[in-house]
């Protein structure tokens, strides 16, 4: 991957872990990293270059295990590669990567996947996530596991076929838990001080379901 120091360069002297995610993102959009996209649990955006795309996300256990997949495979051409990876004051993440694009078509790699067919470099990133997914589940709460979808599935730049964002939070039991008693997510996500902030419960929820959330974490100390 070819990188656009000009991109970088001025990423490396900020003080990340004494910044939120809204603080990143204001960080990197006055930097001149343009919004191009909405997940639900983080925002996306494109480098001045678009050589590079920065994932901004104030709470996802589960990205870490991805993150973990790209360290163990290293190379592999069916992972991005990752040019930063910083934590954020508050338990958020900031990983900066190179610029993915969607794919129309899909269908092929994902049935590789769930069948166990496809490439040696294919089998090596199934074999690793399957490990780190008995790993995490072991000791992640609220952790839902491998799951590859259309979505996950993109393209480089240079043409290769590359996945993202493998596993995932139960989050309808997660959010659950909160409303029921906030402090037993306290209690085992210590790193939640955001975890209202995804996008997916601002995108998704209606006002009286984000007031009972707000007042569930507020009250529930």
């Amino acid at each position: 991957m070819t990188v656009d120091h000009d991109d970088l360069t001025p990423l490396l002297d900020r003080p990340w872990a004494a910044l939120s995610h809204r603080q990143a993102l204001a960080e990197l959009v006055l930097l001149g990293w343009t919004p191009c996209g909405i997940g639900d649990w983080a925002v996306g955006l494109r480098s001045p270059s678009g050589l590079l795309a920065a994932r901004v996300c104030p709470f996802d256990p589960a990205y870490a295990a991805f993150l973990e997949l790209c360290r163990r495979c290293a190379g592999n051409p069916y992972l991005p590669r990752v040019a930063v990876e910083a934590e954020l004051d508050g338990g958020g993440t900031l990983a900066v990567l190179e610029f993915l694009a969607p794919l129309e078509t899909t269908t092929e790699v994902v049935r590789q996947w769930r069948e166990g067919d496809g490439d040696a470099a294919l089998a090596e990133v199934r074999r690793h996530a399957a490990e780190i997914d008995a790993e995490w589940r072991a000791t992640v709460p609220w952790w839902d596991g491998i799951d590859l979808n259309a979505g996950n599935v993109r393209r480089a730049l240079d043409g290769r076929i590359a996945l993202i964002d493998v596993f995932c939070m139960d989050g309808a039991a997660l959010y659950g838990q909160i409303l029921k008693d906030a402090t037993v997510v306290r209690d085992q996500l210590p790193h939640s001080r955001y975890v209202l902030d995804i996008p997916y419960i601002a995108r998704e929820s209606t006002p009286e379901e984000i007031h009972a959330l707000r007042t569930a974490w507020t009250t529930g100390t």
